[in-house]
């Protein structure tokens, strides 16, 4: 898949990732996308658009402010408090669950697009202090 401007790239050079298959038919990343792309009928051009409430979709990329709300809107929905969830919690789940996982920095810098592996780290060490924790089972 080819992300060709993000908060990492603001000049627009473009980036190639790898979207895996996943495990569960209902929740694989490659199924939802080529499903989504189908039914929208999106050929070429930004992949996630927005949908107006008669269904009609929109040839435009959705925005960053459109993301935080939808995750926001599923957040409350869930029982959740949408005030601690954004776009940027999806980033910041994907580089924990990678960390937890054991993906190396590498491969996870790969993917997110972040150039700083200090800024990586930020989330791996929140990963990490479940991870061999000390305390645990020592009751």
């Amino acid at each position: 898949m080819t992300i060709r401007r993000s908060k990492a790239d603001q000049e627009g050079t473009g980036r190639k990732i790898g979207l895996p298959w996943g495990s569960s038919p209902n929740t694989c990343p490659v199924r939802c996308v080529r499903a989504w792309l189908e039914a929208a009928a999106i050929g070429s051009g930004p992949v996630l658009r927005p949908v107006t409430k008669g269904g009609a979709i929109i040839e435009r990329a959705l925005s960053g402010r459109a993301v935080a709300r939808i995750l926001k809107r599923h957040a409350k929905a869930l029982g959740l408090d949408p005030k601690v969830y954004a776009g940027h919690s999806l980033r910041a789940g994907l580089v924990t669950s990678a960390a937890k996982a054991g993906r190396s920095e590498r491969a996870i810098m790969a993917q997110t697009g972040h150039r700083s592996p200090m800024m990586v780290r930020r989330y791996i060490r929140d990963a990490d202090i479940w991870r061999e924790n000390a305390a645990a089972g020592l009751l």
